[in-house]
């Protein structure tokens, strides 16, 4: 339960706790507060565990340099330590860091993971059960993986073919995809959430958790079927809030496990992620003809630019593009020199 708010001691006058909990009132989501405080520790164990308060800009400036020269970290990692130091400093700390002066991380374009349609097919033959159903989700809707763990069976649509994410990435919820191929797998992954839920009631438990107040708003939703995960842990565990026992969602790891094996059983010599499932979602989109503005809507994407992406790695032959070398007469082809690569 690594997704839910631990609880915090009352009135601490420790600095990790307060900071926790002025993130919390801001109303920032837990995975911000989690990012927050992991850089903030590591800005505090750079500076050899000196208090923030002892600290300032030209100690920001030091770490923020070090990032770029000497840890060669990404422009995307150096401008989430910048906000979470920021956050510290300015909302936090009420203190002014204005003009910082640092060596900004060079920009690195990496090109997604995808997978082709063939591959896709391969990894998805070598999944079984739930593992299975969860990368056709992934690839059918593009779906991020907290995304998929996260679903409530509340969250499908078979009515207007929606599938909906609450609380993505940036805290937004969005509609996606509900693949009409993936219904009778899905009413089947219902009906099994259905007898799971029954026997936790029928053993006293059965409450799962609701985000934010709506425990206190809807004191019977957490022990309704609309509420549960469409992809439940395989056993119980106690609530890092309260304490209750609750079957939580499954995890992520051992999703990525399951990946991992199926990707190396199709022998297919690219990363195993599941993050690739969603590069290949929209990238498989574009080539069938989709414009960016619904891709980009279609995955929650705040700015299109981040969606443009894609059109770096579409099949270029399904586009009409030929490689010169594929415009030579077959004479020529067959006299293109061919290398031993046993000698």
């Amino acid at each position: 339960m690594d997704d839910i708010r631990h609880a915090l001691p009352q009135e601490s006058d420790r600095f990790v706790p307060r900071l926790r909990r002025h993130i919390r009132e801001a109303g920032l989501a837990y995975r911000t507060e989690q990012t927050y405080v992991h850089w903030i520790k590591r800005f505090i164990h750079f500076h050899g565990l000196r208090h923030p308060e002892e600290l300032g800009t030209r100690e920001i400036e030091a770490y923020l340099n070090h990032l770029a020269v000497d840890r060669h970290c990404s422009v995307n990692t150096q401008r989430i330590v910048l906000n979470a130091l920021v956050y510290l400093y300015h909302r936090f700390l009420e203190r002014d860091i204005s003009n910082l002066q640092y060596s900004p991380a060079k920009q690195h374009r990496r090109l997604p993971v995808v997978y082709s349609g063939t591959e896709v097919q391969a990894i998805v033959a070598h999944l079984n059960g739930d593992y299975r159903l969860m990368v056709e989700l992934l690839y059918g809707s593009g779906l991020r993986s907290a995304e998929l763990l996260s679903l409530r069976i509340k969250d499908l649509d078979f009515g207007s073919g929606n599938l909906f994410v609450r609380g993505g990435k940036g805290n937004r919820d969005r509609a996606t995809i509900l693949p009409q191929a993936l219904v009778p797998a899905l009413r089947q992954q219902i009906d099994i959430v259905r007898l799971i839920h029954a026997q936790d009631l029928a053993n006293g438990h059965g409450a799962v958790h609701l985000p934010n107040a709506l425990e206190r708003k809807y004191p019977g939703a957490a022990h309704s079927l609309a509420w549960q995960y469409l992809f439940p842990a395989s056993r119980l565990a106690p609530d890092p809030r309260t304490g209750e026992v609750r079957r939580h969602h499954a995890h992520a790891s051992a999703l990525a496990r399951q990946i991992r094996h199926a990707v190396k059983a199709a022998g297919i010599n690219k990363p195993a992620r599941a993050h690739a499932f969603r590069h290949s979602f929209a990238t498989h989109l574009l080539e069938a003809g989709y414009d960016l503005r619904t891709i980009q809507e279609l995955l929650g994407h705040a700015d299109i630019s981040t969606t443009e992406i894609y059109t770096h790695v579409v099949n270029r032959g399904s586009k009409g593009v030929l490689s010169p070398v594929d415009r030579l007469s077959p004479e020529i082809s067959e006299a293109l020199p061919v290398y031993d690569l046993a000698a």
